[in-house]
């Protein structure tokens, strides 16, 4: 790949990020976190996702990690959903907002819940957003919840849900005809 490409779909990368910036949010109540990695910190990620494969079973991880290591950049988003937007709305699964404060959080394989349904909903609204805007650059693009939870337990964002979102520009996308 030449410096060209790669530094076009960096910039793609930036722009897919303040696309995820500035979607809207329930509320107007803003928790969405944005990161764009590239370099030594794909293959941190990469590594990360094969020990949550080796860990949990869930063999697509190491699948995922294959794509992330063969991308350009991945833009990761997340947001923090263990404290609601106060609508006592029903949608974490508990009456009130108060009763989802008072439950006892806990871990699954990727994620900690319960999770504020609106905030769940920003990062969806975030992420359709971010690859809206790949889409209207011709950068290919695939939303994976392997990388989200990698990127989770590295530190390399906030809150507690994140997808990733790994690039790249190439004849064919390599996010596609994957096999485990």
């Amino acid at each position: 790949m030449t410096d060209e490409l790669k530094q076009a779909i960096l910039h793609a990368a930036e722009l897919m990020a303040i696309s995820a910036r500035t979607a809207p949010k329930a509320r107007g109540m803003d928790a969405v976190d944005v990161r764009v990695v590239e370099g030594e910190d794909l293959e941190r990620l990469a590594e990360e996702m094969e020990r949550v494969a080796s860990e949990t079973g869930m063999t697509f991880f190491r699948r995922d990690a294959k794509s992330v290591r063969m991308s350009d950049a991945v833009l990761l988003v997340s947001v923090d959903a263990s404290e609601p937007k106060g609508l006592d709305c029903g949608g974490c699964g508990y009456g009130t907002c108060d009763e989802f404060k008072e439950a006892v959080r806990k871990s699954g394989k990727g994620y900690e819940g319960p999770s504020c349904i609106l905030y769940v909903m920003d990062l969806g609204i975030a992420v359709g957003s971010a690859v809206k805007t790949a889409s209207m650059l011709n950068v290919d693009n695939r939303v994976m919840y392997s990388v989200g939870v990698a990127a989770l337990r590295l530190g390399m964002v906030g809150g507690n849900l994140a997808l990733g979102i790994p690039l790249s520009a190439t004849g064919k996308s390599i996010y596609f005809d994957r096999k485990l």
